[in-house]
């Protein structure tokens, strides 16, 4: 009887996984290509073994017109954990700008919905890093923009990283 509800359990997650990845897979095939400009990051945190530490411009103005709170005994203030949407202004390339905080107006045909999630005092979108394979660090070192792709829910997935002349970043193709 242990088996049977073992293997049942097991068939079940195996199920919902695969569902997941094939969400993540229509996700990046059918969003919405949104550019947003990478802001510089302390030169130390920059490449860390596999991974390249990331920021977005876009993130900094969202941070600056949420409300602040003043820390409990600080005196700084700082932002609470929330979700949010911003509407994102999409210039003729798809570079995505600030315009204003999602308040449930309708949206016009160059502006798009993107989520955002605010932890331990920062605004993210996604994700704050890039992994890569090990040693590949040099060919992400001219990174501008990070492409995202958005869905309709306004959930965004990073999929790549692009030069200032939106060129993506990647190790080059050798054929044998």
């Amino acid at each position: 009887m242990h088996k049977k509800v073992a293997l049942i359990s097991l068939l079940i997650i195996l199920g919902l996984v695969n569902w997941s990845i094939l969400e993540k897979e229509k996700h990046l095939a059918e969003g919405r290509v949104v550019y947003l400009k990478l802001m510089p990051v302390d030169p130390r945190s920059i490449m860390q073994g596999d991974y390249m530490a990331l920021r977005f411009y876009l993130a900094a103005e969202v941070y600056k017109v949420l409300p602040k709170v003043e820390k409990s005994g600080q005196r700084k203030k700082g932002i609470i954990a929330s979700d949010g949407y911003v509407v994102v202004g999409l210039d003729k390339k798809n570079i995505g700008t600030y315009k204003r905080l999602y308040k449930n107006e309708e949206l016009s045909p160059d502006e798009l919905l993107m989520r955002y999630r605010v932890r331990n005092d920062k605004v993210k979108f996604a994700t704050n890093a890039f992994f890569f394979q090990e040693g590949h660090a040099h060919y992400y070192e001219k990174a501008q923009y990070g492409q995202f792709r958005v869905d309709d829910n306004g959930e965004l997935l990073l999929s790549g990283l692009y030069d200032n002349e939106l060129k993506r970043l990647q190790p080059e193709v050798r054929n044998n």
